[in-house]
């Protein structure tokens, strides 16, 4: 055996232990990662709302660290003798290599309780934040609905609790309208600053460059709402009854009575109803496309193959369809009001910690 030849393989075995690995597990690491919280976050609301409908406690853990580390350990050992072409024992060369892998990630949960608990589910959306939803583009028969409880005494359905009611008529006409305003790019918002730093949302209507239609569509509004006609201009506030013919009195609900109103929604077994672990719903007698209807969650005995997002509660699975695209933009639209409302902190944000070397 040549030096050459044993050099060449001591270059190749040495090549190779310094080769790093971090660099090649961030791609997988960061999206499977990704898609584990994501996942896990969409079956915990969901469970949740699903807890809500059986009079059940309804837990949320935030992820609030992930923590993955790796070592690669190896060692090479080389040894070697070369001769003469007259020795008898000729040649020799002894190689050895050694590794060690670990894969050790720590993950930390933190339940939200106490106060971040009442910022983050029990306080009411703030009316701005609505509107900025719109002004964003977020369609109105989906945010509305779901968000605000009254606007100027016209009043939402209610499918849970003691004050079940359908809604008023002229509230859902109020959605239709906005959403033909916001299509038409006739209705926009626009925060202004007083001296003592409060601000103060304004409802902005075009009414120039607009077409008869929408002109219509406007005058109807403010018919329903009891707002002065032809104004360009509504200040916004929290409550249920405007106090000038130039405010929008909304009353918006908070996280815990959107996922109550969701869980009223929830399909379950007739038999737990006669049997009274839950009890029967207003929505149970909407039809399926009903304007009133915010999300459809069925209920199985065995998992569902297309599911949006699945979980399982005691011996049924409850889901939403992939194919349901409706529930789908609802329950995207409640999982980002879940964002919105968190408490802010750095102790509620995923971190995840991967050493690269």
């Amino acid at each position: 055996m040549s030096r050459t030849y044993l050099i060449l393989i001591a270059s190749s075995v040495l090549l190779a232990a310094c080769t790093h690995i971090g660099p090649k597990t961030v791609p997988q690491d960061r999206f499977d990662y990704n898609s584990a919280v994501a996942d896990s976050w969409k079956e915990q609301t969901l469970l949740n709302i699903v807890k809500l409908r059986y009079a059940d406690m309804p837990v949320f853990l935030e992820v609030a660290s992930i923590v993955s580390g790796y070592t690669l350990e190896s060692s090479v050992n080389l040894g070697g003798t070369v001769s003469s072409e007259k020795a008898v024992q000729g040649d020799f060369v002894s190689l050895g290599a050694a590794g060690k892998y670990t894969d050790r990630p720590t993950i930390t949960y933190a339940p939200i309780t106490g106060s971040d608990f009442n910022k983050s589910f029990m306080t009411p959306v703030p009316p701005s934040g609505v509107l900025f939803m719109l002004q964003a583009g977020w369609p109105a028969e989906i945010i509305l609905p779901l968000t605000l409880e009254s606007i100027n005494g016209l009043r939402a359905s209610k499918s849970a609790g003691a004050g079940q009611r359908l809604g008023d008529t002229d509230y859902y006409r109020v959605i239709e309208i906005v959403q033909l305003l916001q299509r038409s790019r006739a209705i926009g918002m626009r925060v202004l600053g007083g001296e003592s730093g409060d601000q103060t949302t304004v409802l902005v209507i075009r009414r120039n460059d607009v077409s008869p239609e929408v002109l219509a569509a406007q005058d109807e509004l403010a018919r329903l709402l009891g707002i002065r006609r032809g104004a360009q201009e509504y200040t916004v506030a929290y409550g249920e009854i405007a106090k000038s013919d130039t405010e929008l009195a909304i009353l918006t609900r908070s996280m815990l009575s959107m996922l109550i109103e969701l869980a009223a929604l929830v399909s379950v077994p007739e038999e737990d109803v006669a049997e009274g672990r839950t009890l029967p719903s207003l929505a149970e007698t909407l039809a399926p496309d009903d304007i009133r209807r915010l999300i459809t969650i069925e209920h199985s005995k065995e998992k569902p193959k297309d599911a949006f997002v699945s979980a399982r509660y005691k011996d049924h699975w409850f889901s939403i369809s992939d194919r349901d695209f409706e529930s789908k933009r609802i329950f995207a639209y409640l999982m980002l009001l879940f964002s919105l409302t968190e408490s802010g902190g750095k102790e509620g944000l995923p971190l995840v910690t991967i050493p690269a070397g």
